[in-house]
């Protein structure tokens, strides 16, 4: 039986170093290499041009390159755009790329589904599958960047897709490692991606040696309305440990956080909530997201009224915090915050699997 090609996206630098080692070639061609993966997004070896014929036909002897096969590309009346994409499991994974005049904000996913619980958001209905590795995070945005028109291009990353980002902390930082590469990466600024999470507080010190900016999904002003919405994670790291981590990971950090709160009518959407919000936040170098939340089938929570949302927007202002209502986009696709995961589920529902003999091999497989 043949053995599976390794897939070149799969290997980070020093696993490319040792496969060009193995064949005998000079160091210099692992930079190469790299360069043509990442930099050009060339699709097949055949595309590295200064690699010779004869070093390239050895290559696809044992390599080749693979991204995620594309199975749909749903755009929103405002323009956003979902991709899902089937992985080599035959799992499914999306993302949204949200377009607002000259920006391009692409939406990563970290993980098939979700660790966490958090009651507002339809991925967490679909527990975890798996961690996604850094090449499939990669993968998104370099078949993302392959579709925009000529001249166009991604201009900020933000993981809030599917997943709990932290959780998955080995590989997200591999893909920002190679991301923000600018010897061979894409050479993206850190300041230009931003990783949130729900409160996993172990690794909000390997954020900020990323150098990347941190947000936090709060959500709740108390234990209570955490606890309610967001079990697991309050149940491991409670309001209070929170907010001390998040003084600590200031003293250390020239950027501010993000605090992202999404509003749900009836649990934490009161005047009394957003004065307690002001004072939790109170001293913290920092700005507020306000998400109304995005309502989807079979979620018994409701959009507040945009009257009641103004109202709170405008009491936490009044105590001195930027606060910023962020529009829901692509919701009409299942495409907005808190919204991935069931496209993901349905569409591949049916669908043949794969052979593994017919697909590329990952290193850690």
């Amino acid at each position: 039986m043949n053995k599976p090609l390794v897939n070149l996206l799969g290997l980070n630098a020093q696993e490319l170093g040792q496969l060009v080692q193995d064949l005998g070639w000079p160091r210099y061609r692992t930079h190469q290499i790299l360069q043509w993966l990442y930099q050009h997004r060339v699709p097949a070896i055949e595309g590295m041009t200064n690699v010779s014929k004869a070093d390239r036909e050895r290559l696809q002897q044992v390599a080749t390159v693979y991204r995620d096969e594309q199975i749909s590309r749903r755009i929103a009346k405002d323009g956003t755009e979902k991709f899902l994409w089937r992985l080599v499991d035959d799992l499914a994974v999306e993302t949204v790329l949200i377009p607002e005049e000259r920006r391009r904000t692409l939406c990563l996913s970290s993980q098939v589904g979700c660790t966490l619980d958090c009651g507002f958001c339809l991925t967490a209905q679909m527990g975890i599958k798996r961690n996604l590795r850094a090449p499939e995070i990669v993968g998104q945005v370099l078949n993302v960047q392959a579709q925009l028109p000529e001249g166009d291009h991604i201009t900020s990353m933000v993981f809030m897709g599917m997943g709990e980002p932290l959780m998955n902390f080995d590989a997200v930082a591999e893909a920002i490692q190679r991301l923000t590469n600018l010897e061979w990466g894409l050479g993206f600024s850190p300041r230009r991606i931003t990783v949130s999470t729900a409160g996993w507080i172990p690794r909000f010190p390997d954020v900020r040696r990323l150098g990347v900016n941190l947000a936090i999904s709060l959500n709740g002003t108390t234990n209570a309305q955490r606890d309610y919405l967001m079990p697991a994670v309050n149940g491991r790291y409670n309001l209070d440990a929170l907010i001390q981590a998040c003084r600590t990971y200031l003293e250390d950090s020239e950027r501010p956080l993000t605090f992202e709160y999404v509003l749900i009518a009836g649990v934490n959407d009161s005047v009394e909530d957003a004065n307690r919000l002001a004072s939790l936040l109170r001293g913290l170098r920092c700005k507020i997201n306000m998400i109304p939340f995005n309502e989807f089938p079979g979620n018994p929570f409701r959009r507040p009224r945009p009257e009641d949302i103004d109202v709170f927007q405008q009491t936490v202002r009044r105590r001195g915090l930027d606060v910023f209502l962020r529009k829901s986009r692509g919701d009409d696709v299942l495409g907005a915050c808190g919204q991935l995961g069931r496209s993901a589920s349905e569409v591949l529902e049916g669908m043949p699997t794969r052979s593994k003999q017919s697909l590329p091999m990952y290193a850690e497989s």
